[in-house]
Order: C-alpha cells, then structure tokens, then sequence
C-alpha cells in the first residue's frame, strides 16, 4: 500500500498549491539517481503551500501528512511557466512513478493532472489513461509492474539505464515505450541539464514506442533534447549507450578512485581498446548496426561527464549482458567475444 503522499496538479479553484523558488543550478551527473522527496507543510486560514525548501527539508511533521494529496495550482508553476506557456497544450497528464529527482523533474516538466507517486505507493486511479513514466531504479521493476494494473502495462514508459530487453521480454512487455535519457538532474528540485556534447550538439536522448511523442513533448517542454526513434535505430543507441557506461565504469574499476574524466585521458588506450571490442562482438552477435563514429560520441559523453565517478554495479543490467554472451559463445566452444573485459571483470573479482 501506498506509505507516503501523492502529488497533483489541479485546476486554480482548489485551495492547495505548491510554490516553488528556483534555486541555483550546477551541473552534472551522469546517471538516473532516485532520492525521497519530503514535502513541508505550512498552514494557514485558506491555503496549504509547499515551497521549495520544504521539498528539500525532512521534518516529523511531513510524515503526519503521509496519505495527503498535495494539489498545485496554476500559481505554483513559477520556475518553468514561461516554457509551459508555449508548449502545454501538447503534453497529456500523466502518472510518474518515483519520487526522486528525475521524477519530480518529470513532474515539473507537466501539466495539470499530472500524479507523481512513490515506488511503493498503491497505483493512483487518476489519469484513468496516458503515459505512465517509470523513474525508479531497475531493481524495483517488477514491483512496479506488479501494482500497476494489467490494463494500464502497455502505458509503462521505461528509462532506466542498462539492458531491459530480456527482462521486458519475461514480462511480456517488449514493446512498451523506453527512453534513453543523456539529461541529468544534479539536486532535488533543481531542472535537468541536457547531455549535449561537441559530437552531438543536437542531443542524444532517445525513445522509441507507443508514447514516444508524449515522452518527447514533455521533455521539450522542459528545454530538453529528445529524438524519436523507430525499434531498430533506438536498440543500436541503447546497445551504444550501455557500452558506453559498462566500458567507462569497468575500466574506471582498475584504477580506484579514477573519475569518467581520468579514464578519457589518462586510461584513453584501455577504454578505446575495451569500447572497440563491445562495438565489435555486439555488431557480430546481435545483428546490430551501429551509426558509424560510435567511439567519438561516446568519448565526447565522456567528456560531458568528466568529474563523474566509476564503479561497476547494477551486473545484471549493465556488464552482466556482455558477461552472459561471452558465456553462451564459449559454451559452444567458440572463442570469448569479448576477452578484454572478461579480463578486466575478473581483475576486481566481479566474477
């Protein structure tokens, strides 16, 4: 069951809102990361007004307001109303499931009648229908899926990091919408910052699927980048990406304490070599056709997130999909498509 609040937009004569203040933004990180978000109540004779420094703060009196819905008005859009003035008549209301940072930036990318919702809370009944965007972390999925009512499954929008296919697949919800977020949201409330680089000033956001124009609307409406792929093109991006974050992290994961920066620079030569390999072996085994100058666009990622820190983690979703080809190809006593990072992955006793 639901143990916290649920957030709603709604229309102007209601008597709760949500103001908030912008605050100052300083970029980057390079992944999705998922914090609570506590909300503050103060009262007062006709209003109930969240700010933004409430948002931030924990206090034992948020936790009195556990099963309160907190409404907005068209007052509380103070931070992006200028970009929802031009483009709000494009997003439909949606439900966002995960409270953490890209979830409430999800939120105030939208419109009126958006719900936004914790992992662990009971599916809201309202919006009836629309997209539903997922921000939680890959290991809480079938959680998700298992509260979400078997109607509403095919509106599952799915942004996670990593290789979901196989997983999707067991759920029978391979065709649903994914998005390949290249945006970040440094701080809890603070707006997101596009993964734009010298290779790809256009962005590298993707997403592929049934509410692919409505991913792609709200993210608009918040200054962001997002390009809508058919099937085929957006698995090479996301095969791209997961190389990209699989290579950066395990080669990072030799020299502790080496920064995504550190291995561009320093390790360039372990992380060509290792990125080649990935490109290589994926292309022969899935059948997959990458757009050519896959290395310069992930070095130039790189770069845009130079001061991010490495660790391998999340296996299963991440180096576990290179792991599990190298061991199906050797079972057939074929040679390891991928010998460098099977070296590397038992060098820190990851397998």
């Amino acid at each position: 069951s639901f143990v916290t609040h649920s957030c709603t937009r709604s229309p102007p004569h209601l008597t709760h809102s949500l103001e908030f203040t912008p605050v100052n933004k300083k970029v980057l990180c390079s992944e999705m990361a998922f914090t609570p978000s506590v909300l503050q109540q103060s009262s007062s004779s006709t209003t109930t007004t969240t700010t933004r420094a409430a948002i931030c703060a924990s206090s034992s009196s948020s936790k009195k307001s556990s099963n309160l819905a907190v409404r907005r008005t068209s007052r509380g859009r103070k931070v992006t109303a200028t970009v929802m003035a031009s483009s709000s008549n494009k997003v439909e209301p949606a439900i966002i499931i995960g409270g953490g940072r890209v979830g409430q930036a999800l939120f105030d990318m939208g419109v009126e009648g958006d719900v936004i919702v914790k992992r662990d809370d009971e599916f809201p009944s309202s919006p009836s229908s629309g997209p539903i965007f997922v921000c939680t972390r890959n290991d809480v999925l079938e959680t998700v899926i298992e509260k979400t009512p078997a109607n509403r499954r095919e509106d599952l929008i799915f942004m996670q990091n990593g290789y979901l296919d196989s997983f999707l697949q067991s759920k029978g919800l391979e065709k649903n919408t994914q998005a390949l977020i290249y945006f970040a949201v440094a701080k809890f409330g603070e707006k997101p910052t596009d993964g734009v680089t010298s290779v790809n000033p256009e962005g590298l956001t993707a997403v592929t699927g049934k509410w692919s124009d409505q991913v792609a609307a709200r993210f608009h409406n918040g200054d962001l980048s997002c390009h809508v792929k058919d099937a085929a093109k957006y698995r090479a991006s996301m095969l791209e990406k997961l190389i990209w974050i699989s290579a950066f992290m395990l080669v990072g994961a030799q020299h502790p304490g080496a920064t995504v920066g550190d291995v561009a620079t320093t390790h360039k030569s372990e992380v060509e070599g290792l990125i080649k390999e990935l490109v290589q072996g994926v292309a022969d085994i899935n059948d997959v056709t990458f757009e050519a100058g896959t290395l310069e666009r992930l070095l130039a990622y790189a770069d845009s997130v130079a001061h991010f820190p490495t660790a391998v983690k999340e296996f299963e979703w991440r180096n576990g999909f290179f792991y599990n080809l190298s061991t199906q190809t050797m079972q057939q006593s074929k040679d390891d498509p991928f010998p460098k990072h099977t070296a590397m992955l038992k060098a820190i006793n990851a397998i």
